[in-house]
């Protein structure tokens, strides 16, 4: 992985694993607009930091936080060798964002993809995110859908009743979503999905091909990738394929609104 990274930069960062990691790039991506104004980002449970290294190459300020020593490192790593200074790494356990007060409205964006299904305590993390953006910010968010497909039967669970790093819970609903971040006092901009049908029978093949062996795998689908932006979204609206993620995008007032009964009506008024 790392001679990828040396000689193809970020991509390599994209293309090392889960075709569906691609998919949520190229969600992100969208939503991310190139900036010169070196706005803040954070991402929440960020892997191996190929997301924060892409926002950072966009002109985000991007810090990736994670538990594991291991990702991280290998974060930084990769970060040194697609030459991109904005995109930093510290250990932190999601569950205790809201012990690090300096992040408290510090961000301009949040970002957490395929994360907030590994943990319990969902409205939890939701808020503890809402918290660290600045007002105005938005929430950048994935994670499995519930009503989707299996590409192998892992997916059908059974989920873990404790956080082993496992999956607690199968996915979410759009009502289940709105409902978190209702309560963390955001505002949801859009609910949408990625990764289609195409892109889920590409998956399906590397995991059946990495039982053998893991370059098996990733050589096999290689010349796939890039058929998945062409044919995903038209085979899945063919087929009426669930799409393996949710993703929402909230955005988190700017405005605190305060209600006051004026001349027996009720107004919002902007704090």
């Amino acid at each position: 992985m790392s001679i990828l990274v040396r000689l193809f930069g970020f991509p390599a960062t994209l293309i090392h694993g889960d075709p569906l990691v691609w998919d949520r790039w190229r969600w992100l991506k969208r939503r991310l607009p190139v900036t010169a104004n070196g706005e803040s980002l954070i991402d929440v449970g960020c892997g191996s930091g190929a997301f924060s290294i892409g926002a950072a190459k966009r002109g985000y300020r991007a810090l990736g936080l994670s538990w594991d020593i291991a990702n991280q490192e290998k974060a930084r790593e990769r970060a040194r060798q697609c030459r991109t200074r904005e995109a930093q790494f510290e250990i932190c356990d999601v569950r205790e964002l809201d012990e690090r007060q300096q992040f408290r409205e510090a961000f301009d964006v949040a970002i957490c993809c395929e994360n907030i299904e590994h943990i319990l305590n969902d409205a939890k993390l939701m808020r503890d995110m809402a918290a660290c953006l600045k007002p105005g910010g938005r929430l950048l968010l994935t994670t499995p859908n519930y009503h989707y497909r299996a590409i192998t039967k892992d997916d059908n669970g059974p989920f873990a009743t404790t956080e082993t790093g496992e999956h607690v819970r199968r996915g979410y609903t759009r009502t289940m979503l709105l409902e978190l971040i209702e309560l963390a006092g955001l505002k949801c901009e859009e609910v949408s999905y990625c990764s289609g049908y195409f892109s889920q029978k590409v998956a399906q093949i590397m995991r059946a091909l990495y039982r053998v062996h893991p370059a098996i795998g990733w050589t096999a689908i290689l010349p796939l990738r890039p058929l998945v932006p062409l044919l995903d979204a038209t085979l899945g609206r063919m087929l009426n394929w669930p799409g393996f993620s949710i993703c929402i995008e909230a955005y988190k007032p700017r405005y605190a609104p305060r209600v006051v009964a004026e001349s027996g009506t009720i107004t919002a008024l902007r704090a």
